[in-house]
Order: structure tokens, then C-alpha cells, then sequence
């Protein structure tokens, strides 16, 4: 099992007639997980140039947080939720990284 923090960088396209409650669920979703022991970052944006994606960007302590956050009643909820919802194939990249840091500008 990976001992390094774990990345998820994620694309979901909503079907717009969707959006509404797509957004509630993100809503939701992104509030409760926040919570979470083992999430460093969890992060929901809409795209500025297509209002049909929806980004996540998701920082957890270990793949054992990871693994406990798929195991939580909100992702089920939203995981159940996804057929209706998306309207294209979501893209889904997973990192391992030793090391987190702030870059000034």
C-alpha cells in the first residue's frame, strides 16, 4: 500500500438539465468530505469556459483516507447519483506524493 499522500485531480461533464441537482449533491459532497479526518484539501469548481464540467481537486493524508472517504454515506450518495447525472465519461487522475508545498507569487 502507497505510503505517500494521495492526489486526485477529477473532471465530471453534468448533463445541464441536470445542473441543479448535480450541484447540490458537489455541494454536499465537497461539505461533508471537508470534514473528513485525512483530507488535507477537497476542492469543487465549475469550469469558467464550459458550465457543464465540473473539476475536483482532492488532497488526502494517505490511500487509507482515500479509502475510508469512498466508504462514507455522501460519496455513496453522490457515486449512486453519477448515471443520471453526467452526460460523457469522466476523467480521473490519481497521484502519490511525498510532499505538499505553498508556491508565493
Amino acid at each position: 500500500m502507497p505510503n505517500g499522500m494521495i492526489v486526485l485531480h477529477a473532471m465530471f461533464p453534468i448533463d445541464l438539465n441536470r445542473r441543479t441537482e448535480a450541484l447540490d449533491l458537489i455541494e454536499d459532497l465537497a461539505e461533508q468530505s471537508r470534514q473528513e479526518e485525512g483530507i488535507i484539501k477537497y476542492h469543487a469548481t465549475i469550469d469558467i469556459t464550459d458550465p457543464h464540467l465540473i473539476w475536483f481537486f482532492e488532497l488526502y493524508k494517505n490511500e487509507a483516507a482515500f479509502t475510508a472517504h469512498t466508504e462514507t454515506a455522501h460519496f455513496r450518495e453522490f457515486e449512486e447519483a453519477l448515471p443520471r447525472l453526467l452526460s460523457g465519461e469522466p476523467t480521473i487522475h490519481q497521484f502519490e506524493v511525498e510532499d505538499v508545498s505553498d508556491i508565493k507569487l
